[in-house]
C-alpha cells in the first residue's frame, strides 16, 4: 500500500458515501482523509484483528469475507466507490468481524479508526449516512449467506460475477479461479465447472482470470433471484439520507 499524492475535494468526492455528505460536514472530515494506493491482494485487516484505519475507496474494489477457522472463507460483501470498510468501528466494534481484501487496485481516502469514531460522535450527518450505509450492508450479507446455502454453485458465480459487473461498471475484469473459489466457499474445481458452464452458454468469456460479460441479461437469468434483491439493496444506498 502506498501514500498518493493528497487528492483534490474532488477525487475524495469520487467516493460516493463521502459525496454524500454536505459540504460543512464535508469540510470538517476532509482534513482527516489520507489518500492511499491500494495493490490487488493486499490485506486492510483480517477478521478478530484491532481495525485501525477506515477506507473510503475510490475507484478500487474490496471483497469482504467471512473466515471460518482461519482458512474458510465466503464472501459476504463487495465495497466499491458506493460505500466504506469499517463502518462497524462507529457501532462500538474495536475489533473487525470480517477479512477485507483489495480484489482491484484502486486508489481509497484512509481515516484513523479513532478519528472516524469521534467524527461520528460530532457529526450528525455522518451518521446518518453511516447507518444507512450499515443498514444496506447487513441486507447484503444475509442475502449472500441464503444464496450460498440453498443455490447452485453456477446460479451463485453468475450472480458474483453480476455484482461485481455492477461495482466496476465494466465487462471485463479480472478474477481468477483461487480468488472466486474463496469467495463462493468452494474447490477451485468447482468455479472451473460452473465458469466451463457459463461460458459454453455464451454468456462470458473466462481465460486465465480474464473475464468478459458478453451477455448481461442471459448472465442475469442464469444468476438466481438473490442478484436483484443484491442489486436493489446496494444500488442506492444513500438516496434520501439527507
Amino acid at each position: 500500500m502506498n501514500f498518493a499524492a493528497p487528492p483534490p475535494i474532488a477525487e475524495h468526492n469520487s467516493n460516493l458515501l463521502l459525496a454524500a455528505l454536505p459540504p460543512r460536514e464535508l469540510a470538517q472530515v476532509l482534513p482527516l482523509l489520507d489518500p492511499v494506493t491500494v495493490q490487488l491482494g493486499d490485506v486492510l485487516c483480517d477478521a478478530g484483528d484491532p481495525l485501525r484505519y477506515i477506507y473510503f475507496p475510490h475507484d478500487c474494489l474490496i471483497s469482504l469475507m467471512g473466515v471460518a477457522e482461519g482458512r474458510m472463507t465466503l464472501e459476504v460483501g463487495l465495497v466499491g466507490r458506493e460505500g466504506m470498510v469499517g463502518a462497524t468501528v462507529a457501532l462500538g466494534h474495536d475489533t473487525t468481524q470480517v477479512r477485507a481484501i483489495v480484489q482491484r487496485a484502486g486508489s481509497a481516502s484512509r481515516m484513523d479508526s479513532s478519528q472516524f469514531r469521534n467524527e461520528v460522535a460530532r457529526n450528525p450527518a455522518l451518521q446518518r449516512v453511516l447507518y444507512r450505509y450499515t443498514d444496506t450492508q447487513l441486507a447484503q450479507a444475509i442475502q449472500i449467506a441464503v444464496c450460498s446455502r440453498f443455490h447452485v454453485l453456477e446460479a451463485r458465480l453468475a450472480r458474483s460475477l453480476l455484482i461485481t459487473r455492477d461495482r466496476l461498471q465494466s465487462d471485463k475484469f479480472h478474477l481468477t479461479h483461487e480468488f472466486l473459489a474463496h469467495a463462493l466457499g468452494v474447490r477451485r474445481v468447482g468455479v472451473t465447472k460452473a465458469a466451463s458452464a457459463l461460458q459454453q452458454q455464451g454468456l462470458i468469456i473466462y481465460s486465465r482470470g480474464n473475464i468478459e460479460i458478453l451477455d448481461p441479461e442471459g448472465l442475469a437469468a442464469a444468476s438466481c433471484t438473490c442478484y436483484e434483491i443484491v442489486r436493489e439493496a446496494g444500488g442506492q444506498p444513500l438516496q434520501g439520507v439527507m
